[in-house]
């Protein structure tokens, strides 16, 4: 999203807390011994918490991503949309992009046509959360982000059985 309102692409890097949380997550993963964490991830509690972990976390990336746009863009609801979405399932769309510059770029695999579940549910939310934040939608965004986070992880978690 930082490519798309003309900022520097390393912005991220500017904090140490993140990437240091990220590379120590990164190293107890791949380095742990007898692969306790592959072990302990295995159980359908501790997937149900870090599913909702992880959609808390792309609930906040959708809110910044359109509270960040409409400091530049007043009234840009299409703006707000495309990056709260972009923030919010980054990897799925930025892809085709990717594979496009590589050169293995197919039109059948193409993320636009055959929308994965998280770019669904990341467009939804970049939608919902935009008309909260331009006071067409009467709900606090805490309410809206606690109700928005809890049928993300229930509609995945109906999707695991």
């Amino acid at each position: 999203s930082c490519l798309l309102l003309a900022e520097p692409p390393l912005k991220f890097l500017a904090n140490h807390t993140n990437i240091l949380l990220a590379s120590s997550i990164w190293y107890i993963t791949f380095f742990c011994p007898h692969d306790l964490v592959s072990q302990g991830y295995s159980y359908l509690p501790v997937q149900l918490l870090a599913s909702g972990m992880k959609e808390v976390t792309r609930t906040w990336k959708i809110v910044g991503g359109v509270t960040h746009a409409n400091s530049y863009y007043k009234n840009g609801w299409i703006v707000m949309i495309a990056i709260g979405w972009a923030r919010g399932a980054g990897g799925t769309i930025i892809t085709n992009f990717e594979r496009l510059v590589k050169g293995d770029w197919k039109p059948e695999g193409d993320e636009w046509l055959k929308m994965s579940y998280p770019a669904k549910v990341t467009l939804l939310g970049s939608v919902i959360f935009t008309l909260q934040h331009t006071q067409h939608l009467a709900i606090s965004e805490h309410n809206l982000m606690f109700l928005y986070t809890i049928f993300i992880v229930a509609t995945k978690s109906l999707n695991w059985r």
